[in-house]
Formats: C-alpha cells, structure tokens, sequence
C-alpha cells in the first residue's frame, strides 16, 4: 500500500486543486495522488494556519513534512522576507510545492529533501503538521534532528491529534529539553509550542 511518506510514490499521478482560504489570503494548490491530505486542506493544518503565532519576520524558517506546500506557501506569503523551508521525503510533494509556489508568485519557499538543507542553516521556527502515522521512533528522530537546528530564540509550532498521541507527545519534547506548551485543543487536535530550555 503506498504511504505519502514514501519518496517516490507509486500511485499513478492524478493531480486535482484544493482552495487554502483563510482570514488573509486564500490559494489555489494543486495535490496528487500519493501527497498527504491530497481531497482537502488536513483540519490539524488548518488550524496550526489559523491559530499558530505569527511567523518570524526574516530568517529561515522550516516547513517540516510540507506535503503541496499549505504550510510553507502561508508562511512565505506572511513573512515576504523570510526563506522557507519546504522539507519531504516525498518528491512529487516537492514538486508540487515548486509548482504551487510558482502559480501563486511566491518566491521565497525552497522545496527540499532532508539531505538537500545545507547542515549549517538554522532555523527561526519551525512548524508542522508531523507525519505521526510513519511510527512513533521515526517522528521522534525526525524531531529530534530538526529541533535541534533551532536558533536559541526560536520555537517549533507542531499540530497533532490528541487521539494520535499528542500529549505523550508533548511529555516526549520535555523530556527532550524543550520546553512545551499547549496554545490552543480544538477538534481534538493539539496545537503545541517547544522552546529549547535555557540553564541560568
């Protein structure tokens, strides 16, 4: 059975469009078979867009698991001067965010795959919609790894369902040395908040 989280995904192409409309902007995006929440805008993403803290103003700013792109597409159109990261395992995900950026006259968003960031580059924020149905040690390392590349000041912002383990989530990051909070549980999803944690 192929996975969104494949990188080459077998499913024959069939792309359709999505509308993304929120409060301050509103995108046409087109999706394909094999890419996350291909039929419609994921409700957790739609929430982490409504309902997220602003984006950093410039910087880089990383887009994990970015799927067609709704995530990173709002965050380069809110923060113009900002480089986003568009990061997948997936690359007809990425070519979809390439296309989609291109549609929309965006061209502050850099699709690519884990390998592809130079290791040196670090992250402002990070946000995601995480891929939680690839396992559980396999969200843990993808998180681990890219946490860690946050700038001391920075925040990841991460949307997860509570019934797909968003609180043992949450106690995971913590004991990881981020410290975590919850901003907002709607629709049984957590929209949570890792800061690294500072020693006096």
């Amino acid at each position: 059975m192929p996975h969104y989280f494949d990188p080459e995904p077998s499913a024959a192409s069939d792309r359709r469009s999505v509308t993304l409309a929120l409060p301050d902007l509103s995108l046409e995006l087109a999706t394909d078979r094999g890419v996350f929440s291909r039929t419609a805008i994921d409700p957790g993403t739609k929430l982490l867009l409504l309902e997220g803290p602003p984006p950093p103003a410039e910087g880089d700013v990383l887009d994990l698991g970015c799927g067609y792109g709704p995530i990173a597409l709002t965050l380069a159109r809110r923060s113009p001067a900002a480089t986003i990261w568009a990061v997948d395992v997936n690359r007809r995900a990425l070519a979809l965010v390439e296309d989609n950026a291109a549609s929309a006259g965006i061209d502050n968003v850099r699709p690519a795959t884990p390998d592809d960031v130079p290791p040196e580059v670090r992250f402002a924020a990070i946000w995601s919609n995480p891929p939680v149905r690839v396992g559980k040690e396999q969200v843990h390392a993808m998180l681990r790894a890219w946490l860690r590349r946050l700038e001391p000041e920075g925040a990841a912002c991460l949307v997860v369902h509570k019934h797909l383990g968003a609180d043992s989530l949450a106690r995971w990051l913590a004991g990881e040395g981020f410290a975590t909070h919850r901003l907002r549980s709607r629709m049984g999803y957590r929209l949570l908040e890792a800061r690294r944690e500072t020693t006096a």
